[in-house]
């Protein structure tokens, strides 16, 4: 959210209070898409109103700029919940069914039951209560935008703590991601605990 931006960043959320629904949370995930670690999602309930300076889709951010909002959305956040659902659940019931669960997970840690979700994408994660998917919501709605922000910021500092964990996959510098360093770092070191088999499967043909 910038002072010359012209996005109407609550416009969800006020037809959400229009409708009738009170409590309006925001949801969204990070870490579909890399061979290691788990995924995470954030739920975020915001004050109605709430102005954040910079908040924006947490991957049009520098890692400095997440880092430095994740305190502000902390402090200024009604509510927020953040979860994991680890790489042995992904290779279980896949990424899809596992960021679900996420999700709900998230929701369970928020400290209250939102009257609706805002949910970014076009998936519902059936979490009992109405919920709202929209597509590209990181960049549409402030409350989805703070959860993709604690959400990846969140992920990036637990495959900080990998990198210590596991060195040589250097985790640090690609956060699981597939990398042309990772598949480098698989051929050489081979599969790890925190891998996600289920996205190795054709590793010998990278």
């Amino acid at each position: 959210m910038k002072k010359d931006d012209n996005r109407d960043w609550f416009k969800y959320e006020r037809e959400a209070h229009a409708q009738g629904y009170g409590i309006v949370c925001g949801i969204d995930e990070a870490g579909r898409g890399p061979l290691a670690g788990p995924v995470c999602a954030a739920a975020v309930v915001l004050p109605e109103g709430c102005v954040i300076e910079g908040l924006d889709d947490s991957k049009k951010l520098s890692e400095k700029k997440r880092e430095q909002l994740f305190d502000v959305i902390e402090e200024r956040a009604l509510y927020y919940g953040i979860a994991f659902a680890d790489e042995k659940e992904i290779d279980s019931i896949n990424i899809l069914r596992a960021t679900y669960l996420a999700m709900n997970r998230a929701l369970g840690k928020l400290g209250v039951t939102p009257d609706m979700a805002l949910v970014d994408g076009n998936g519902d994660p059936d979490l009992g209560i109405p919920t709202r998917t929209i597509i590209k919501g990181d960049s549409l709605s402030l409350s989805i935008a703070a959860a993709s922000v604690l959400a990846k910021v969140t992920r990036d500092r637990y495959m900080l703590s990998m990198d210590e964990k596991y060195p040589q996959y250097q985790f640090a510098k690609h956060k699981g991601y597939g990398t042309k360093l990772h598949y480098q770092m698989l051929k050489e070191y081979g599969i790890s605990d925190i891998h996600r088999r289920s996205f190795l499967k054709n590793l010998d043909e990278k």
